[in-house]
């Protein structure tokens, strides 16, 4: 069930699920992990974008969509979310418990390393 934290909206992984089995585009995800642990394990299609590179990219987001954070446990994505909350974008989402609550389907590889902070909004 979803809480706050901190003033970030935290999903369970049952509201994870729902959000990216409705097939709708928001809010986009986004994994910020390693590239060694997305390789290992990630949701099939979500993008990854490490959280030491959010920084260099962070004006690039638009500041009217929503967006939610995924990493191992749930604290780098907590931490990425304040930091969007603190550069003006305020829809964020944290996935309390991260990749060790995900129990549906993974893939492996470099499946979709974010190139362009442009390309999370194609239809």
């Amino acid at each position: 069930m979803a809480y706050d934290l901190e003033g970030i909206r935290q999903l369970d992984v049952d509201e994870l699920k729902e959000q990216y089995n409705n097939g709708k585009k928001t809010p986009i995800m986004i994994d910020i992990r390693e590239p060694g642990e997305y390789e290992e394990r990630h949701i099939p299609g979500v993008p990854l974008l490490p959280m030491n590179q959010v920084p260099e990219v962070i004006d690039q987001f638009k500041k009217d969509e929503s967006y939610v954070f995924i990493c191992r446990s749930g604290s780098r994505s907590q931490h990425t979310a304040q930091y969007f909350q603190d550069n003006g974008i305020e829809n964020v989402y944290n996935f309390a418990g991260g990749m060790l609550a995900w129990d549906d389907e993974t893939n492996s590889g470099m499946e979709n390393p974010l190139k362009d902070v442009n390309d999370l909004y194609k239809k």
